[in-house]
């Protein structure tokens, strides 16, 4: 018997983050990737229960964050998206979902937050491509 999926706990993810000196809202962007990610992937909820809404924004939000600290030179998405893959392999967890959710997110980063986003959605895709 397994044991069902717990919620994300620990240190909160970021739920904003500056992007060319305006700080922006990354919850609505992580929500909105989560509605077009279970939109794909319904099985997941029953898969992993009541916590895989929370841990599909958790997630999201780090990854979005990540973008942004790339684009500015202070993070690298590819090694922080190794690194999740990596522990989301561990799990079980299908890495092409993975690469799928940091494609939603950069549509949604794109149509959000128009052309700012632009460079965020960029990272966003080459995380999707590491993860693959």
């Amino acid at each position: 018997m397994s044991r069902p999926v717990a919620p994300p706990g620990g240190s909160p993810p970021p739920t904003t983050a500056t992007l060319a000196g305006e700080e922006i809202a990354l919850t609505p962007l992580a929500e909105a990737t989560a509605d077009r990610y279970f939109g794909e992937f319904p099985g997941d909820t029953a898969r992993y229960g009541e916590a895989a809404r929370a841990w599909e924004i958790h997630d999201t939000l780090h990854c979005l964050q990540w973008a942004v600290l790339d684009v500015g030179g202070f993070a690298d998405i590819e090694r922080e998206v190794a690194w999740l893959a990596n522990v989301l392999r561990s799990r079980g967890f299908p890495l092409e979902q993975l690469a799928r959710n940091l494609e939603l997110a950069a549509s949604v980063v794109d149509e959000q937050l128009a052309a700012a986003g632009a460079p965020v959605a960029e990272r966003l895709r080459a995380g999707a491509a590491v993860a693959r």
